[in-house]
C-alpha cells in the first residue's frame, strides 16, 4: 500500500471512530480511547518516538492533562489539555525545535496546510489504475452540456405549457423521493463526521512549515553583539546618552516603589484591618494595576537591554539599578498575593482569586528570567523559550485539582469568619454538588452568622432560596447521569453521584 493510500485509509478509518466515540455524548472516557488509540498508531507506525526532551515532557504533560480530563472533568483541565496536545502535534511535526512556541506555530500552520495536502493526496490517489482527478476532469465536460440543456428546457416551459406540466411533474417526482431520502438522514451525524475528518486530517497530515524551522535553527539563547558602522550621520555617543536616560529613569522608579513598598509591607503585610468595606478598590483595580505596573517594569528594562547597552563597558551602574528595580517589583508582586491573600481571607475563594495566585507565580519567574537575561546577556528567545515553558508546566499542575470542590468544601468550612456568596457557590458545576449539598437547617444557621458579620449579604440569594436551588439541581444531575453511557463516564460526577444517592 502507498503511503497516500495509507494515509487516506487512516483519516477515514479515525473520522469514524471520533464519530462513533462522539456523537451525542458527553466528554469522559470517549476523550481518553480515542487518544489512546492515535497515540498507539503513530507509535506503531513510527511517525512518533519518545526521544529527546520535549518530546518525552511534553509527553508526560499530554498523559497528566488527559487523566486530568477523567479525574477532574473540568472546562479548565479539558481548554488545558487541548493546549498541549496542539503542542504536542506540533511537536511530531517538528521534534527537534528548540522551543515549544515553534510547535504551537507548527501546530497552527497545520491547520489549513494539511486540509489542501489531503484534498491533494486525495485527488492524485488511484482507482483502477487512473487518478481520481482524470475522474473528475471527465465528469467536467459534461458541465457546459448540462447547463445548456437546462437553458433549453426554461425556454421550452415558457412556450409549451403542456411541457411545462410534464417538466413539473417530472420535478416533484424526483423531490418526493429526495424527501423520502432526507427524511431518514441524520444531518448532525453528518456534521460530526465532517468535524471528525475535519480534525482527523490535522491530526494524521503534518505538513513543516520549513520558514518556523529556519526561524527555529537560527535562534540562540546567548545575546550577539552587533556593531554598527559609524556612519557620518551617526552619533558615537548614542548608546552613552541611551545609559545615561536609563540610569536615570530607574534611579527615579526605584525612589518611588521604594516608598510604595514601604507603605505595602507596614499596612498590607502587617496592620490590615477590615472595617466591613467591600474591598474592592483594596483588590480589584488596585491588584490589576499593580499587575500592569509589573508588566510594565519588565518591558521598560528589555528595553534599555534589547541590543548594546548588554556588552557597554560601563554599565554596572545600569545592571545594579535593574536587579534592584527587579527585586523590587517581586516585593511589589508579594504585596499583591498578600492583598489576594486578605480577600480570600474576608470573602473566600473564588476562580479569579486562585488564577490571581496562578498568575503571581509566572509574574516571579517571568521577573527572575529577567534578571538571568540581563546578568548573562541572554536572548529575547531565551525570555520567550523559558517563560512559555513555565506557562505551559504551571497549568498542568493546577489542571491536576479539582478547584469547584476545593472552593465548595473551603467556603461552607470558613463561613463563620469569610462571607458565603450563596450565588456563586449555586453556580459551581456538579461535581461540587456533594460539598454544595447542606441541610435547611444548617444553611439558616450559616445565614444568621453572615447577617451578623457581613449585613450586606442580605442583598444576595436567601438560605432557603440556595436550598431549593440545590435540591433541583441534584435532581437534575441525577436525571443527565443515569442517563449517560458508558464513554461519557468521569471519575468525579461518579463520586458525587455515589454520596449523593448511594452513600
Amino acid at each position: 500500500m502507498t503511503s497516500n493510500k495509507r494515509d487516506i485509509l487512516a483519516v477515514i478509518l479515525f473520522s469514524i471512530l471520533f464519530t462513533f466515540l462522539f456523537h451525542q455524548k458527553a466528554l469522559g472516557l470517549n476523550l481518553l480511547i480515542a487518544e489512546v488509540v492515535l497515540i498507539s498508531w503513530l507509535v506503531f507506525s513510527k511517525q512518533f518516538q519518545f526521544k529527546g526532551l520535549y518530546p518525552i515532557s511534553v509527553g508526560i504533560g499530554f498523559v497528566i492533562t488527559s487523566l486530568a480530563t477523567i479525574f477532574t472533568h473540568s472546562l479548565f483541565s479539558y481548554i488545558l489539555h487541548f493546549i498541549v496536545f496542539f503542542i504536542f502535534i506540533g511537536l511530531i511535526i517538528y521534534p527537534q525545535t528548540k522551543s515549544l512556541l515553534n510547535s504551537v506555530g507548527q501546530a497552527f500552520s497545520n491547520i489549513f496546510e494539511s486540509q489542501g495536502q489531503f484534498f491533494r493526496k486525495l485527488t492524485s490517489s488511484r482507482i483502477k489504475g487512473r487518478k481520481l482527478s482524470t475522474y473528475t476532469r471527465k465528469a467536467s465536460i459534461f458541465v457546459i452540456p448540462i447547463l445548456i440543456i437546462l437553458f433549453f428546457v426554461y425556454i421550452y416551459r415558457n412556450s409549451n405549457p403542456v411541457f411545462d406540466g410534464l417538466v413539473n411533474d417530472t420535478w416533484n417526482f424526483i423531490g418526493d423521493k429526495l424527501n423520502s431520502i432526507f427524511a431518514t438522514f441524520d444531518f448532525l451525524l453528518f456534521m460530526t463526521f465532517i468535524i471528525c475528518l475535519f480534525i482527523s486530517i490535522f491530526l494524521l497530515i503534518r505538513i513543516p512549515n520549513k520558514e518556523l524551522i529556519k526561524l527555529d535553527k537560527n535562534a540562540n539563547e546567548k545575546l550577539q553583539r552587533k556593531r554598527r558602522i559609524e556612519l557620518k550621520y551617526f552619533r558615537p555617543n548614542g548608546l552613552i546618552n541611551e545609559y545615561k536616560s536609563g540610569v536615570f529613569l530607574l534611579v527615579i522608579l526605584n525612589l518611588m516603589i521604594l516608598v510604595l513598598n514601604f507603605i505595602d509591607i507596614k499596612w498590607v503585610w502587617f496592620n490590615f484591618e477590615w472595617e466591613g468595606q467591600y474591598l474592592k478598590q483594596f483588590v480589584h483595580e488596585g491588584t490589576y494595576l499593580l499587575i500592569f505596573s509589573i508588566i510594565i517594569s519588565i518591558v521598560l528594562v528589555l528595553f534599555y537591554f534589547r541590543k548594546n547597552l548588554n556588552f557597554y563597558k560601563n554599565n554596572k551602574l545600569l545592571k545594579y539599578l535593574s536587579y534592584i528595580w527587579l527585586i523590587q517589583n517581586g516585593i511589589l508582586t508579594i504585596s499583591v498575593a498578600v492583598r489576594n491573600f486578605w480577600y480570600i481571607n474576608y470573602f473566600a475563594l473564588a476562580y479569579k482569586r486562585i488564577g490571581v495566585i496562578i498568575f503571581l507565580i509566572l509574574c516571579l519567574y517571568g521577573l527572575y528570567t529577567v534578571f538571568m537575561k540581563v546578568k548573562h546577556r541572554k536572548s529575547r528567545f531565551y525570555l520567550f523559550k523559558t517563560n512559555f515553558n513555565a506557562f505551559v508546566l504551571v497549568l498542568v499542575i493546577s489542571s491536576l485539582f479539582n478547584w469547584d470542590s476545593i472552593i465548595a468544601k473551603y467556603n461552607f468550612r470558613n463561613s463563620d469568619t469569610s462571607f458565603l456568596h450563596l450565588n456563586y457557590m449555586s453556580t459551581l458545576s456538579d461535581k461540587s454538588l456533594p460539598y454544595l449539598d447542606k441541610t435547611l437547617l444548617e444553611l439558616e444557621q450559616i445565614e444568621i452568622i453572615q447577617n451578623e458579620k457581613f449585613p450586606f449579604g442580605r442583598d444576595y440569594m436567601t438560605s432557603e432560596r440556595y436550598f431549593n436551588v440545590i435540591e433541583m439541581r441534584k435532581e437534575n444531575f441525577r436525571d443527565k447521569w443515569e442517563s449517560k453511557g458508558f464513554l461519557s463516564w468521569n471519575y468525579p460526577e461518579y463520586k458525587a453521584y455515589q454520596k449523593l444517592f448511594k452513600d
